[in-house]
């Protein structure tokens, strides 16, 4: 197994393991290779933090890194960063691929001084990697809820960083250029092998695409 920075060569590649490793799994068919596609050239992409997994002599893994804000409660931002998409080739999922990935990439982000992380996801997969429920550090989800918003999750890297602040976390907007640009994003899902797109049990609330 090897882990190191994301190469230009790889970028297709990548794409199509998001693609492959996302698709039907939050909504019919996906998204999330398309932001990573655009972010790469968005100014909160931390480009030290784009890292592939590699086994078997392929790239089975990857995981990007974007800056993020929080607004106190007196309304000014306060830095801060989040992760995602990160992807494991169907192939290899369930043999802690993802956590040892996530686990390399958060000590390397650590040593390059990001104090605080917030990310949506399974807090039964990432509490093993040392994120609880943000609302505990009273970091809250935008137009949420503390006690809906279960799936939003945080983790201080550097103690300390946080403190004793309250604020609001909205994710970043480079994260919905899929759904601000439908026309450019079925543009470039088009020069991706057909796949069939389900609505299943236990995706989010999306509209069909």
């Amino acid at each position: 197994m090897n882990i190191r920075i994301e190469e230009p060569k790889d970028f297709r590649e990548v794409e199509n393991l998001t693609r492959e490793a996302f698709w039907n799994i939050y909504r019919p068919g996906c998204t999330e290779h398309y932001v990573l596609n655009q972010y790469r050239n968005n100014p909160d992409f931390i480009p030290e933090l784009d890292l592939v997994m590699e086994e078997d002599d392929r790239i089975i893994g990857h995981v990007m890194f974007s800056k993020a804000i929080i607004i106190l409660d007196d309304k000014t931002p306060f830095p801060s960063w989040t992760f995602g998409p990160i992807s494991i080739h169907p192939d290899y999922k369930r043999n802690v691929y993802g956590l040892k990935l996530l686990n390399y990439a958060l000590g390397k982000a650590k040593t390059l001084g990001v104090g605080l992380l917030q990310m949506e996801g399974n807090i039964d997969f990432y509490r093993h990697a040392g994120f609880d429920l943000a609302s505990k550090l009273r970091i809250h989800y935008h137009q949420m809820p503390d006690d809906e918003a279960t799936f939003f999750l945080a983790q201080e890297l550097i103690p300390g960083y946080w403190g004793d602040r309250e604020g609001t976390y909205t994710p970043p907007n480079g994260y919905f250029v899929a759904d601000n640009n439908p026309e450019a994003f079925e543009a470039y899902e088009a020069s991706f092998p057909k796949k069939e797109k389900l609505r299943l049990p236990g995706q989010l609330n999306f509209e069909d695409c």
